[in-house]
């Protein structure tokens, strides 16, 4: 694998990972088990029956999760210590055939931009949970499993294409966190003076 390759695996899983764990390892070890693509060595264990079993079965309960209002703040605030760990193993496994600063480095930068897309993510679901009508947090949780696994095809067949995307997207979430906290900021503000 060379380092735009392994570059692109691990932000492009990075990022899916902060969106929806489960999906994305899914998605890798359906496309290896396809013969889709070929993991690495190291990743290769994500198309055994048992793992692809498991992550079906855990993206199949975020699934459902994932659509109720209220619940799905609890779920994501689970897993803050889920996902950007697991987005820095899989990073790490990645870049197997690489010396150990580099797959440090690709850890840390998976766990890095893993944690902005669930800062991301979990921020704006808690917003859209104000929202009396169910449809826009349905809406968006359906949109960040067609980017998760979206992210993850991409980055496996498109790794350059992938680093481009998702600065576009760690971009992107800075700018919504941004105004996000500006948001519950007024918020909490105008409760406190009521």
């Amino acid at each position: 694998m060379n380092p735009i390759e392994m570059l692109g695996l691990a932000l492009g899983a990075g990022f899916s990972s902060g969106l929806n764990l489960y999906a994305t390892v899914a998605t890798l070890g359906l496309l290896q088990r396809l013969g889709v693509l070929h993991l690495p060595q190291s990743l290769q264990v994500l198309s055994h029956p048992w793992v692809l079993g498991v992550a079906i079965a855990l993206y199949l309960i975020e699934f459902f999760a994932d659509k109720i209002p209220y619940f799905d703040t609890i779920w994501d605030a689970i897993h803050t210590f889920i996902r950007p760990p697991a987005a820095a193993l899989l990073a790490f496994a990645a870049a197997g055939g690489a010396a150990p600063e580099w797959r440090w480095a690709a850890a840390l930068l998976a766990g890095g931009v893993a944690l902005t897309a669930h800062g991301t993510k979990a921020s704006a679901r808690a917003a859209v949970n104000t929202s009396p009508e169910p449809f826009s947090n349905w809406f968006l949780s359906f949109g960040e499993d067609i980017l998760a696994v979206w992210l993850t095809w991409m980055a496996t067949a498109h790794p350059l294409a992938t680093v481009i995307i998702v600065a576009a997207l760690v971009a992107l979430s800075a700018f919504l966190l941004y105004h996000l906290f500006r948001f519950a900021r007024r918020a909490l503000q105008r409760m406190r003076e009521a």
